[in-house]
């Protein structure tokens, strides 16, 4: 992997980390303007936080180059003809935020923790920097007279591709990847608690680690619930 690259191409993934942040809080404020008789409700804040992740659908929080070198032999009218194939590439990780709902949130009020579970890494296909592959061939004489070349050419693509692919599995940039998503939630659903005012800590995980987490999971609730609870005191109260 070309780590200069790489770092370079964390900086536009940090703005969208940025403005991803900002819409957040532009949401809370939103939402503030409208709730302004009410005192600040971690819960509903939540929510409303929530809400706007949705609505952001995908989120790329974490971006990796990498170089395949492939090759491909092809053997034909007893000649056979041989190319080699390095092609650059740009691997991103995402958060499909869509997949995010009510019941992945939890609120425990003993603590003050809002617990978020959030959706699985995943990986889109591989975006091959084509104006930087770099090809070197073995066989003229079948190229020149077949359409070797073209056939050697297609099935390097695929596996270059292929090759990028395997490469972003590294377990060294998922677990890179996990971080930066991680953070990204957290601080979704911290920049409107502190511009309200709330105390409150957020605690995400993935999927996976869900058995770290079953008791104090168990212990809280879904906001969906907290919210329908409060709808329901209001609605008696009047």
């Amino acid at each position: 992997m070309n780590v200069e690259k790489s770092r370079r191409l964390w900086l536009p993934v940090a703005v969208t980390g940025v403005i991803f942040i900002l819409l957040g809080a532009l949401a809370w404020m939103l939402f503030s303007r409208v709730e302004s008789s009410i005192s600040p409700d971690p819960v509903s804040i939540a929510n409303a936080s929530l809400t706007n992740m949705q609505e952001q659908n995908r989120l790329t929080v974490f971006s990796a180059s990498y170089n395949a070198t492939v090759t491909t032999t092809l053997t034909k009218l007893g000649l056979s003809a041989r190319k080699t194939l390095i092609m650059p590439g740009t691997v991103r990780y995402e958060l499909d935020l869509s997949k995010l709902d009510a019941d992945d949130v939890r609120w425990d009020a003993r603590d003050n923790t809002l617990y978020v579970e959030i959706p699985a890494i995943e990986i889109a296909r591989p975006e091959a920097h084509i104006e930087q592959i770099q090809t070197y061939d073995d066989g003229g004489i079948l190229m020149a007279l077949t359409d070797a070349e073209n056939v050697l050419d297609q099935a390097n693509r695929k596996k270059g591709v292929e090759e990028l692919a395997r490469q972003a599995q590294n377990p060294v940039q998922v677990r890179l990847a996990r971080e930066a998503a991680r953070r990204a939630v957290r601080h979704n659903f911290a920049v409107p608690l502190q511009a309200a005012g709330v105390e409150a800590k957020i605690d995400a995980f993935f999927p996976y680690e869900r058995s770290r987490y079953k008791e104090r999971w168990d212990y809280s609730r879904p906001i969906s619930d907290v919210l329908a609870e409060q709808q329901k005191k209001r609605e008696a109260a009047q």
